[in-house]
């Protein structure tokens, strides 16, 4: 294939891995031109469903729910909450409202619901419905929901195979002053022949560490792609494990809908440590060993499939909000 074929290839099946965010407004925008009483009477219908479930599929719809939701005793509202029916679209943080009202609109609209949305790296003092919470024993005021799916839940059909991909590890982000973690990620291994990796923002006095973009389909022609968290969860985590190459991060700080703290080391994806020293080490140990690296690929895809179910999901959503709904007082 020629350079010319090649970009253009390149160029067509990245528009092929992006999720669009006009079509996801607008479908979105359409949805809310539906009366909510339609919603609300579907809502008993959908959660009744559970009861059709065998026990193994119950165990499992649990767990989630209670993950997601941790509260086990009644809870005051705050005096910040807001009734569903008033909550509105804003300028900014669009995609959290929609996902938000996507739910919410199944229960009444004088219910009161606490929320904050955006990179959540601090738990609320009330109860409150978030995208990401810290993994910790005392997150329980995170309520978390599948917030911002249109740039968190994407799930590439990665068409290159293990095999054919570069024995290399690839690193693409943003840079700015608070990412500790990708500063020193790459000061370690910026320039090293194994690590195709770089920043690309105009950040002083980091601009040496610059390469130009590279875009979904160009970064999954390496087996190893490095997995670092920004604000909160790392963004990238989730197509890379829907994909036929392999995340490597140090352990999550943070999770979302995605559980992240389930993930089992070497299991679902390769750890290394937080200072970043063994990563040419462990990417070397599994290019001598494919077998154990197409196993991870392997299990990665399974721990993704849970998520494509979209009336499961559903029903796991509203049993969170059931919840958080039956547990407030007033």
């Amino acid at each position: 294939m020629g350079v010319r074929n090649k970009k253009w290839f390149s160029k067509w099946m990245t528009f092929r891995y992006r999720n669009f965010k006009q079509y996801y407004y607008f479908k979105s925008a359409l949805k809310l031109l539906i009366p909510s009483f339609l919603f609300q009477t579907r809502r008993n219908l959908i959660l009744a469903t559970y009861n059709k479930k065998t026990n193994s599929e119950k165990a499992y719809i649990d767990k989630r729910v209670n993950y997601y939701n941790k509260l086990n005793t009644p809870f005051a509202r705050s005096n910040k909450s807001r009734q569903l029916g008033t909550l509105k679209p804003g300028k900014k943080q669009r995609t959290y409202f929609f996902d938000t009202r996507e739910i919410t609109r199944y229960f009444p609209d004088n219910k009161y619901i606490d929320y904050e949305f955006g990179d959540v790296t601090e738990v609320p003092q009330h109860p409150a419905i978030v995208k990401s919470r810290p993994i910790n024993h005392t997150n329980q005021n995170s309520i978390l929901l599948k917030l911002n799916k249109i740039r968190h839940f994407t799930f590439p059909n990665d068409i290159t195979p293990y095999d054919k991909k570069k024995d290399l590890l690839v690193w693409r982000g943003a840079f700015k002053t608070v990412h500790i973690q990708r500063i020193k990620f790459i000061e370690k291994w910026f320039g090293h022949p194994q690590c195709n990796v770089a920043h690309v923002s105009n950040l002083e006095p980091y601009l040496h560490w610059r390469k130009p973009k590279l875009n979904m389909y160009e970064m999954l022609q390496y087996k190893f792609v490095m997995v670092i968290e920004g604000y909160d969860v790392a963004t990238s985590l989730k197509w890379v494990m829907a994909s036929n190459s392999i995340a490597m991060m140090p352990k999550p700080n943070y999770e979302t809908w995605f559980m992240e703290d389930t993930l089992i080391p070497d299991y679902h994806y390769i750890q290394v440590k937080d200072d970043y020293s063994d990563v040419v080490e462990k990417m070397n140990y599994y290019i001598a060993n494919p077998d154990k690296a197409k196993a991870i690929v392997k299990n990665a895809h399974e721990y993704i499939d849970q998520f494509r179910n979209k009336k499961r999901e559903r029903l796991i959503s509203l049993m969170v909000l059931d919840k958080y709904f039956n547990l407030q007082k007033n």
